[in-house]
């Protein structure tokens, strides 16, 4: 059966097929009701045979419909129409393992990522009494946001009753999609079924930890655990043979992960992990260190063996130093393989996004911050050198992000506390070269001149290294809904360089090529990521998770050819679009953050930090702001396929979601007016950052409320429902915090403008009072000023830096993020003055991008200040590590 677009099943509208197999039809469709994208499978008319087994499909299938798990793809719904039975699942955009492991083995990392999260979402539906009896590598993909387990727990909602089988009733065909689960048959894929299925046992959760063996064994070496010339011998390997230790087909793997995998494939069950929660602890705590993944603990009689293995790692570490040495200094035999190796950052520390690689290739500069707490205003710069494998904090660099050499190397550039600065790798006290509010990178040439990007929502400027007055050199085209210019890269000859348009208009986005001296630039490519220049010729780039590098020549100006996958994960920073986190130098040498962005949902969290509950489908969630009733959410999220931003709803109550705005610009910063009734948002849709509004209902057109030759963003809305509060970009005095009144004239006021930079505005509940971050102190703080001016009175509330303002509806407490990510509360006083107590910790509260750069709205606090709805990484808690590459190009396909 193939269905054709247009065809309505139920409320859902086909748009186009997916793929097909022995398992039904797969179709991307769209759901009328809640304007979102869905997959939805047609299943083979077998599937639903007689009414008793439609009955009990559908029984299993509402059972499995109340898994939710960020790594199990989530059915929503199930359907008949005109004999046609389906099921509606959640549309996952990457590519499954399987397709992914016809290219050879994952890297170690990998392989454990994926392991534990798989073996997190087997231990939540064992737990519900759910088991999948068909895991395999065709039924798990890999997202953006991790794996995600397909089919799970189908193969038994699908299978009719039947009696007992035995080997005499598996199908004729192996390996094809006539590997079915029919009446009569075994259920599962051969090479991953488990001695007690082949035997027509009952299965349990054990069945499923043998199939996930055979899938862990699989990625780690490239091979199947178990192969036959037919099926008898495939059976008999199953049942009684063993498959080679994976250190035997992949030498440098942790012996403990050895281990694992033969628990997992023991042929009686009783032998096996007896839960997938125990075996994902084995599989964190070989991932916690190479000295973990030496031997388990307690395994005396490999003690002898743990200390050989100590010797070669020593060895080869002691090799690996020589090979890097050699490599950077030009000698030695010619080079012809990929030297790979990880820079974990200094004791304490963590890596954040900001990496640059010297132009010898012969240093990383990088930023940190302390593990467990900090943020880009707590960060430093650090120089890693390669030789000696050790790195050297740069006094006075505190606040550090997003440093670029000079073309000797002897300097580094870099952004912080609003300014531009320079310091000598040598170690001699940081030089301000001019003001930068809220950078977005920059690039120092050959001729002692500086390109940057002053903010988030302006042009190019260019400065002289020495200092200066800063000059601007792009223009933001509003007919091309440009809102921002960003991450420039000179290019050999310290003329052209590359940079990134961001724009509302997916033909206006992309890396462009300028020039000095020349007002044109043209488009190179449409992906919305950093780029760096690497000869003999490429470009680097972020495109989707993977790390690309595209044919360039610089001369000619054209990109040729298809574009190359260099690593296959990149992590990228989710709140500043286009920072990819790598850098590459002209000597052949890279360096990027490995791995994907760890998957994240919203949780609700009471005074205390306890958790009390989630938010289905929030994943991607930015920016969510809460209905004063506290019934829903309005946030913004990117559309992968379009590469722009769109207000959603979601309905608290019945969890579901739908989509708000659907114009290709980007919509963000949803606010509620005081009713409920009524959103206001910002859009790129006519160049600039706007102000619009639109009914909560949906039922009308977007009304244009706010229209400026400057960037703005909502903040706020008072409660009387007269003002709005937003802050408005300026290319002298950064960004501003404005007042637009909507009754009179409906003129806009400046709050505040001052050199600094002011932000996320919060009308106090009875409308006296602003709360406000300002970094006029060198770093991000919280203060209250009377409104409607400001003036009479100002008060400092958070000590040590704050962000993210939220005042309690009774206006008698003032919650904040602290620099350190605590929840503090504030106790206020409110007469003829404003009285605040002294800040105390709630919780731990660990949210991102903090300061003035980052989102207006990390979190939200229910108007009696009694939860709060804060993002939670889901994710394995992995080493911060970075990834070094020499003769990175010896590693590309020959011509």
């Amino acid at each position: 059966m193939t269905l054709s677009a247009g065809t309505r099943l139920g409320p859902y509208e086909i748009l186009s097929p997916l793929g097909a197999g022995g398992m039904g039809e797969v179709y991307r469709a769209r759901d009328t009701r809640l304007e979102r994208a869905v997959a939805v499978k047609v299943l083979p008319s077998h599937m639903a045979g007689s009414p008793e087994t439609r009955q009990r499909f559908e029984r299993e299938a509402r059972t499995i419909s109340q898994l939710s798990h960020a790594h199990i793809c989530a059915l929503y719904d199930v359907g008949n129409q005109d004999g046609i039975e389906y099921l509606v699942m959640e549309l996952l955009e990457g590519e499954t393992l399987s397709d992914r492991l016809a290219k050879g083995a994952l890297p170690l990392e990998q392989t454990l990522r994926y392991g534990i999260e798989i073996a997190d979402a087997l231990d939540k539906a064992h737990r519900q009494g759910i088991v999948h009896r068909d895991l395999k590598p065709g039924n798990v993909m890999l997202t953006k946001s991790g794996v995600k387990l397909l089919d799970f727990g189908l193969a038994k909602a699908m299978a009719a009753p039947a009696p007992q089988s035995g080997l005499t009733s598996l199908p004729t065909m192996m390996g094809t999609a006539n590997n079915l689960t029919q009446e009569g048959t075994i259920l599962g894929t051969f090479q991953y079924m488990a001695p007690e299925q082949l035997e027509g046992r009952e299965a349990d959760g054990r069945t499923d930890i043998f199939a996930f063996g055979c899938v862990l064994y699989e990625m780690a070496t490239g091979k199947k655990a178990f192969s036959g010339a037919s099926q008898a011998s495939l059976i008999s390997a199953i049942m009684q043979n063993d498959p080679p230790p994976i250190s035997s087909v992949q030498p440098m793997s942790p012996p403990a992960l050895d281990r694992v995998v033969r628990k997992c494939l023991a042929k009686d069950p009783e032998d096996r992990w007896q839960n997938a929660a125990d075996l994902g602890s084995e599989l964190e705590w070989i991932g916690e260190g190479s000295a973990a993944g030496i031997a388990a603990p307690g395994a005396v009689r490999r003690r002898s063996r743990e200390r050989i293995a100590w010797m070669l790692a020593a060895i080869l570490a002691a090799g690996l130093v020589g090979v890097v040495i050699l490599h950077l200094r030009g000698a030695g035999p010619a080079r012809r393989g990929v030297t790979r190796f990880s820079v974990l950052p200094p004791a304490g520390e963590a890596f954040f996004s900001s990496l640059a690689v010297s132009p010898d290739g012969r240093s990383l500069a990088f930023s940190t911050g302390r593990v467990g707490g900090g943020s880009d205003t707590s960060s430093s710069l650090w120089v890693y050198s390669f030789e000696s494998g050790s790195s050297r904090r740069l006094a006075g660099t505190e606040g550090a992000r997003y440093p670029f050499w000079s073309p000797d190397g002897k300097q580094i550039a870099f952004f912080a506390v609003g300014k531009l600065k320079k310091v000598d790798v040598s170690g001699s006290p940081p030089q301000i070269v001019t003001e930068a509010g809220d950078p977005r990178g920059g690039t120092w040439g050959a001729d002692g001149q500086i390109v940057f990007s002053p903010s988030a929502v302006a042009g190019l400027l260019r400065v002289p290294a020495g200092g200066g007055k800063a000059v601007p050199i792009t223009k933001l085209d509003g007919m091309k809904q440009e809102s921002s210019h960003r991450w420039p890269l000179f290019l050999p000859g310290g003329k052209r360089f590359v940079f990134l348009v961001v724009s509302g208009r997916p033909d206006s986005r992309g890396i462009f090529l300028g020039t000095l001296g020349s007002s044109a630039s043209r488009r190179v490519l449409p992906d919305v990521s950093r780029a760096e220049y690497s000869p003999p010729g490429y470009l680097l780039f972020r495109r989707q998770a993977a790390l690309m590098a595209q044919r360039f020549d610089p001369e000619r100006e054209v990109a040729d050819g298809e574009p190359l996958i260099v690593a296959e994960t990149v992590q990228a920073d989710p709140a500043i679009t286009g920072l990819a986190v790598f850098s590459v130098s002209a000597s052949g040498v890279l360096a990027y953050k490995a791995g994907a962005n760890e998957p994240t949902k919203y949780v609700w969290l009471d005074r205390t930090g306890n958790e009390v509950g989630a938010v289905a489908d929030s994943d991607d969630m930015a920016e969510p702001s809460l209905s004063p009733d506290g019934k829903r959410i309005a946030w913004h999220r990117q559309d992968p396929q379009v590469g722009s931003d769109d207000i959603w709803l979601m309905d608290l109550t019945r969890n579901t979601s739908s989509r708000f705005t659907f114009n290709p610009a980007d919509d963000v910063s949803p606010i509620w007016s005081p009713d409920g009734t009524r959103l206001v948002f910002s859009s790129t849709r006519k160049g600039n950052s706007d102000l619009y509004e639109k009914p909560a209902s949906g039922g009308s057109e977007e009304r244009l409320l706010l229209q400026e030759d400057a960037a703005a963003y909502a903040d706020d809305w008072s409660l009387d429902g007269k003002y709005i509060l937003y802050e408005r970009a300026d290319p002298k005095s950064y960004l501003d915090l404005w007042v637009l009144p909507l009754s009179g004239d409906r003129k806009p006021f400046p709050y505040l403008k001052t050199p600094f930079n002011e932000t996320h505005g919060h009308f106090s509940p009875d409308g006296r009072w602003v709360a406000y971050v300002s970094d006029e102190a060198g770093q991000p703080e919280i203060f209250v000023q009377p409104f409607p001016t400001a003036s009479g009175g100002k008060w400092q509330i958070s000590k040590g830096g704050g962000d993210q303002p939220s005042w309690r509806r009774d206006g008698k407490e003032l919650f904040f993020v602290s620099l350190d990510r605590k929840m503090m509360s504030v106790t206020l006083t409110s007469g003829q003055t404003l009285e605040p107590g002294a800040p105390k910790a709630l919780f731990a509260a660990p949210v991102p991008n903090l300061g003035v750069s980052g989102d207006r709205n990390h979190y939200v606090v229910t108007p009696d200040g009694q939860r709060f709805l804060l993002r939670k990484v889901m994710g394995e808690k992995g080493p911060s590590l970075v990834t070094a590459v020499l003769d990175w190009t010896a590693g590309l396909p020959a011509k």
